[in-house]
């Protein structure tokens, strides 16, 4: 086994494929679309997820930075190398697939005002420290998700004052969502919502949702966001329409005895999340 290569593979699945859960979504959505426009939009969006999956051409242009989630089983050795392993297995896919080149040059300051350029080598964009959760299964999930930029300027984290009430929670979810999904541009979007006690804590979950969301299985304040999302109007790449979001994906994590809720809230474009899975049993990891 050599985990370079598996986990190249799920960076090019990630970053060029539609889950079946998502293929589902936009059938459901071109169904009740009732604006021509939309519905044509909505199509082509399907065509370009086809086409990519036969090709394994990225699905944007934007081909995004990849995040990782790693669940270890209870008793399950982790072998030598292994997460620098996955590490260089990003740095091959990103180069394989090939990933759009969106490392910055430089040290500190240099890298916020991009003073030394960009590497030409998409395979420099290293990713954020991995997440790490765990699993019942008898060895390692890792999860890889390709993460856009326009849905990272719509995001944001902070804290809400609840009183004990879940609608002010997610009120404030709904209220926020339609200011910034409109301004999003590549609609129909997912919403990921996370709520925690901190914001590392909001945003770990709103990650997790991502990761571990099904279209196809939506809870009721699932529906509920997404109700609110597309009683707007705003439709595929806000040209109008009935679909607005295609589903939502929260995750609700401990609370702290206090009367503030932190929640991270990222609304996914038309393309996300982009992520694949892939499961290692315990006997391939000796």
């Amino acid at each position: 086994m050599d985990i370079k290569d598996i986990i190249k593979d799920a960076v090019i699945e990630a970053s060029t494929t539609f889950r079946n859960d998502q293929f589902d979504a936009y059938k459901r959505a071109l169904a009740v679309e009732t604006n021509e426009n939309a519905s044509w939009m909505l199509e082509l969006l399907i065509e370009n997820a086809k086409t990519a999956d036969k090709t394994k051409f990225p699905l944007c242009d934007d081909t995004g930075i990849p995040h990782v989630l790693v669940e270890i089983g209870k008793d399950v050795s982790i072998p030598p190398n292994f997460f620098e392993d996955i590490t260089l297995g990003i740095e091959k896919g990103l180069q394989e697939l090939p990933a759009r080149p969106m490392a910055v040059r430089g040290e500190g300051i240099e890298r916020i005002e991009q003073s030394k350029g960009l590497y030409s080598d998409p395979g420099k964009l290293v990713p954020p420290s991995f997440l790490i959760d765990k699993t019942e299964r008898n060895g390692v999930n890792i999860h890889v998700l390709m993460l856009g930029g326009g849905p990272e300027i719509r995001a944001s984290t902070y804290r809400v004052f609840h009183k004990r009430d879940n609608r002010k929670v997610f009120n404030k979810v709904k209220t926020w969502m339609r200011s910034e999904v409109k301004m999003l541009g590549c609609t129909p979007c997912i919403p990921a919502v996370g709520i925690g006690r901190t914001h590392f804590e909001a945003s770990s979950l709103m990650l997790k949702a991502m990761a571990y969301g099904n279209l196809n299985k939506q809870s009721q304040i699932e529906e509920e966001i997404t109700e609110s999302l597309n009683n707007s109007k705003i439709g595929a790449l806000g040209i109008g329409g009935s679909v607005t979001a295609l589903g939502s994906f929260v995750k609700i994590g401990p609370q702290r005895a206090s009367g503030v809720r932190i929640l991270s809230m990222r609304p996914c474009c038309c393309v996300e999340p982009r992520r694949s899975s892939v499961f290692l049993p315990s006997s391939i990891l000796e």
